[in-house]
Parts: C-alpha cells; structure tokens; sequence
C-alpha cells in the first residue's frame, strides 16, 4: 500500500521551454506589477489637474491682492479729494475755473491773448 501512495502522488517533471505548456501560462506575478504600477500612474495624474488648479488660484488671489491695494489707494485719493470739495472755497475755485463770477463782481472777457 505504501508503494501505491508513492506512485500516485510521485511529482512530475514539466519541461520549461518554449514548446512546453508551462511556457505558455500567464505570469501572474509580473502582470500584477504591471498592474500595480499602472494604476500608481493613473492614481498620480489624477492629482496632476487639481495641482495645477491649486497653483492657478494662488497666483490668482496674488493677483487679486495687488489688484486691492491698487484700489484702496484710489479709494484714499478719492476720499481725500470729496473731503477738499466739501470746503467752500473748493466751490468757488470749481465756480471760477467754469468762468462763473460771485454776485456784485464784474466780468470781463479778453480777446487776442496768446
């Protein structure tokens, strides 16, 4: 009985070549490296777009930021001038500089003044 146990279950030499049937099978390993790395590349250029989105943006906001502060300035300036123009005087010189004349003034025009 024990020499029917053997050569039932004795191990048989398959021949590696390229003519065999070993040759021919799939190589799971290696294909599961392939696979692995494939979808490495495909999980990083996933990022690829949202990266560039994010850099975008930033340069943007650094845009809109001197953008803002080229506008308070004009805000400020403009702030200044509306508080000039609130005085009388600054009336007047607008009033003089549209050839109005105060009331009891004379007005006189002057013709061939280079």
């Amino acid at each position: 009985m024990a020499s029917r146990a053997q050569a039932r279950y004795k191990a048989r030499v398959v021949p590696r070549g390229r003519s065999g049937s070993r040759a021919s099978r799939v190589r799971w390993d290696r294909l599961g490296r392939v696979i692995l790395v494939l979808v490495l590349f495909a999980v990083v250029a996933s990022y690829v777009g949202p990266s560039l989105k994010v850099f975008d943006t930033w340069r943007e906001s650094k845009a809109a930021d001197i953008e803002l502060a080229a506008l308070k300035a004009e805000n400020e300036q403009l702030q200044r001038q509306a508080n000039e123009l609130e005085k009388p005087a600054a009336a007047i010189a607008e009033a003089r500089k549209l050839g109005l004349v105060a009331s009891g003034e004379q007005a006189y025009v002057i013709d061939g003044l280079p």
